[in-house]
């Protein structure tokens, strides 16, 4: 059985993943879901919200147990992933992308966000930046339209009401990896067909800089773990093996 360390996205938090924990502890596997600093429950203060303490969050949950773990990124998540995981590559068995980026040394979310293939994102021109350091929100309409499209309405009300204001660090960020280590981890992706945050044609580009050992596409938008749900979970499960 494995281990899945889940890491959630900008403007989020542990309750990310909530919708589908139990279809994988009732696999049999053990699941860990938390929240990077600042998202969620976390209350660090802004100015400590950085790419580098949230990758140390990821490091700090990978090494607090022996057994290397499948770790999932989700969106942003996909940026601190990979820097955690080039940071402690022994406590990682496999990386699985989920709707997220896949940055190379030296690029940010910033960076792959820019590309020719990210012009049709809705997220860019929503996000309100304000502050020192700066913060980044997504107005509630626009988080419905620009995440939440296939969600219920009643899906859509309730994350809408449990997102927090996203320190920008994290985005501005360039990785700083060991290309050799990540490339002798197993990686997957899950792509979402629907999704107007990060659209399908930047993740199938991040896909061909970064072959991966499976890609399983869903017909989901920016929330997968609500709006497909089980498909989600069969795909964990599935490149869990």
């Amino acid at each position: 059985m494995a281990r899945f360390v889940l890491v959630h996205g900008a403007f989020g938090g542990a309750w990310t993943w909530e919708p589908i924990v139990g279809s994988l502890e009732r696999a049999g596997h053990t699941v860990e879901a938390f929240d990077l600093p600042g998202g969620g429950d976390d209350r660090t203060p802004v100015e400590e919200v950085t790419l580098e303490s949230c990758a140390a969050r990821v490091r700090g949950v990978l090494e607090s147990r022996p057994e290397p773990a499948v770790l999932v990124g989700f969106s942003m998540g996909g940026v601190v992933v990979t820097q955690a995981a080039s940071d402690c590559p022994e406590s990682v068995a496999a990386l699985v992308f989920v709707a997220a980026f896949m940055p190379s040394d030296g690029q940010s979310l910033v960076d792959l966000a820019g590309l020719p293939e990210g012009a049709e994102s809705l997220m860019q021109p929503n996000l309100v930046v304000e502050g020192e350091p700066p913060v980044a929100t997504l107005p509630d309409e626009a988080a419905r339209i620009v995440v939440y499209n296939r969600c219920t309405a009643e899906q859509a009300a309730r994350a809408v009401g449990r997102r927090r204001p996203q320190a920008v660090a994290p985005f501005e960020t360039a990785v700083r990896v060991d290309e050799a280590l990540l490339a002798e981890i197993p990686r997957s992706y899950v792509l979402t067909r629907h999704d107007r945050s990060i659209p399908p044609a930047l993740q199938r580009r991040m896909i061909r800089e970064h072959p991966c050992r499976r890609v399983i596409e869903i017909e989901s938008d920016h929330a997968p773990f609500l709006s497909a749900t089980d498909e989600l979970a069969a795909a964990l499960l599935e490149l869990a093996v």
